[in-house]
């Protein structure tokens, strides 16, 4: 999610086009009903649960100043309501289907079951258009989500109990402990300090031991190869979450340029398809088919105007590069041999093209009034540096 995916309308009046801009920048502050976060934040939260949980949810709550958006858990959604309905209608897992197995609704618990005044509650039928489920599909007719930890999660608590056994391991090894025995059996059955208090080893003590008895030190072995087998295991959690293995355990010993930019394109690739293949469709665009309709309702937007207005670009946050010089100079490259437009490589940047195309003709009206010039300048070349660079020849 970065600071956010924003939003550009493509409106073909100019006119509309920023208005409907600036108002949804407005909507973005304020669309946590709860006051805690903004939109952005909200997608922040959504694509948490969505790894965690497997899915996310958002209800359209609309009031007489337009609608506003509340994150709710997934356990809400009760997934104990399973049943079919006449004219071949069902409900799954909570979820209701019409015939066509479009999605029509969903029953939803009141209240959190976590909250500390629950109660037991009918659930509340709630139709589709005001419920945002954000799932990835991994495959036909699925009605939840899945999480993403379920691949690794037993292989993880047996990586758990083997750093808890090393952790012991070596907790025991630090124990410097000496053990007395009386190699000729000298003492007998009695106390072989006669109820004196048991020497301790303490740095630059001398300890006097009886005849016939020695000190053998304990020297638990560790395992074998244990760095070895604990990085195969963290690269089987990292292959199991889809993820690069340095994003795990944040361990860069052993990368560079290469190998860094070959692990991170792949894992880009699936942010990219998650943001355009998930996001978008369940998440933002039922959001900005609201927020045009309250612009409708609101008055601020003729109604003939709904499908002009519900084309938008939206603008994903920019991936920080390995090496930003070698990519500026790629895509300055691209762009100069006509394989890529401006417009493609600023909305790279997380920018769009159009506001800053307005903010650069703003700085340069600036300066051109305040008589400031920040364009490049050549080395300023005196005589004697000149005569330096270029010693005549003798006659």
């Amino acid at each position: 999610m970065g600071s956010g995916i924003r939003a550009t309308s493509k409106h073909p009046d100019d006119e509309i086009r920023t208005r409907l801009g600036q108002r949804f920048d407005r909507f973005c502050e304020t669309a946590d009903i709860e006051g805690r976060t903004d939109f952005h934040g909200m997608l922040a939260v959504a694509a948490r649960e969505l790894v965690v949980s497997g899915e996310a949810f958002l209800l359209v709550e609309w009031d007489d100043d337009g609608f506003q958006l509340r994150h709710i858990p997934a356990e809400q959604i009760d997934r104990s309501i399973t049943r079919n309905i006449s004219d071949g209608a069902q409900v799954v897992q909570g979820v209701q289907f019409d015939v066509r197995g479009r999605r029509v609704g969903y029953w939803i618990q009141p209240v959190r079951e976590t909250s500390p005044f629950a109660s037991w509650a009918e659930p509340i039928f709630v139709p589709a258009e005001n419920v945002l489920h954000l799932m990835k599909p991994i495959g036909p007719g699925q009605v939840r989500g899945v999480s993403w930890l379920a691949p690794i999660i037993l292989q993880a608590g047996e990586f758990d109990k083997l750093c808890d056994g090393l952790l012991m391991g070596v907790s025991v090894g630090a124990m410097f402990a000496g053990v007395i025995t009386d190699e000729n059996a000298m003492g007998g059955d009695s106390d072989p300090f006669d109820g004196a208090e048991q020497p301790s080893l303490e740095p630059g003590s001398m300890i006097r031991l009886r005849a016939g008895q020695k000190v053998t030190f304990a020297n638990p072995q560790q395992a074998s190869e244990t760095t070895g087998f604990l990085k195969q295991n963290l690269h089987a959690l990292a292959a199991g979450l889809g993820l690069p293995t340095h994003l795990l355990d944040n361990d860069l010993s052993g990368a560079n340029y290469s190998s860094l930019r070959a692990g991170l394109l792949p894992f880009r690739q699936r942010v990219e398809a998650l943001q355009y293949q998930v996001f978008v469709p369940q998440i933002l665009r039922p959001v900005w088919a609201n927020f045009v309709r309250s612009e409708i309702l609101a008055g601020n937007l003729d109604a003939s105007e709904f499908d002009a207005a519900m084309a938008v670009e939206w603008i994903m946050p920019k991936m920080l590069q390995v090496d930003p010089a070698k990519d500026v100079a790629a895509s300055v490259e691209m762009i100069d041999a006509g394989l890529m437009s401006r417009r493609q490589a600023v909305n790279e940047l997380g920018w769009s093209v159009e506001e800053l195309d307005a903010e650069i003709a703003a700085d340069r009206a600036r300066e051109t009034t305040l008589g400031l010039d920040f364009s490049p300048k050549s080395p300023v070349t005196t005589k004697e540096s000149a005569d330096d660079a270029n010693p005549k020849t003798p006659a």
